[in-house]
C-alpha cells in the first residue's frame, strides 16, 4: 500500500545508535522521546572506531568484522533528517546497516574520505562497544 503523498516524513524507521545517543550518553536527551526498541547488535560486518572529538564510528568491511553493540530506536524519517543528522559530526554519514538478526536499520558510519585519511581514528573493534571503551583504563 502506498502512503498518502506528504506522509513519508512521519514513517518511523529503525535507527541504530552505538555512541553518546544511547541511554546514559551525553546526547541521549535528544533521542529519549522516541520509542526504544531494545538493545541490538550489528552483523559481524563492521570495524568500530573511536574518532578524534570523542565519538564512535562504524566502518563496513568484507572480512575481519565484529558485531558492535548498541540500541535501536524508532524515529520518523523527518526526525532523522531534521533533528538527528544536523547534530552528527561531519565525519559521519547516514547509511543502512545490517543487524545481527539479519534486519536492516539506519545508522551513521564513517565517511569514506575520513576512513581513507585515517587521521584521528583508533580501532576499538575488540573493546566490546562504546560503553566498554569509555570505561577502559586506557581511554583518554
Amino acid at each position: 500500500m502506498t502512503p498518502p503523498a506528504g506522509s513519508e516524513g512521519s514513517v518511523p524507521v529503525p535507527l541504530f545508535l552505538n555512541g553518546e545517543g544511547m541511554r546514559g550518553g551525553r546526547v541521549h536527551p535528544g533521542i529519549a522521546r522516541y520509542p526504544f526498541l531494545g538493545e541490538a547488535r550489528t552483523a559481524p560486518r563492521y570495524r568500530f572506531y573511536a574518532c578524534e572529538g570523542g565519538f564512535p564510528a562504524l566502518w563496513p568491511v568484507t572480512e575481519g568484522g565484529v558485531s558492535v553493540p548498541g540500541e535501536l530506536y524508532a524515529l520518523p524519517l523527518a526526525a532523522v533528517r531534521d533533528e538527528f543528522m544536523p547534530v552528527e559530526p561531519p565525519e559521519l554519514e547516514l547509511a543502512v546497516i545490517e543487524l545481527a538478526d539479519g534486519s536492516a536499520s539506519l545508522a551513521v558510519v564513517l565517511r569514506p574520505e575520513v576512513h581513507a585519511r585515517g587521521e584521528g581514528l583508533v580501532d576499538i573493534s575488540d573493546s566490546g562497544g562504546w560503553r566498554a571503551h569509555q570505561a577502559s583504563p586506557g581511554h583518554r
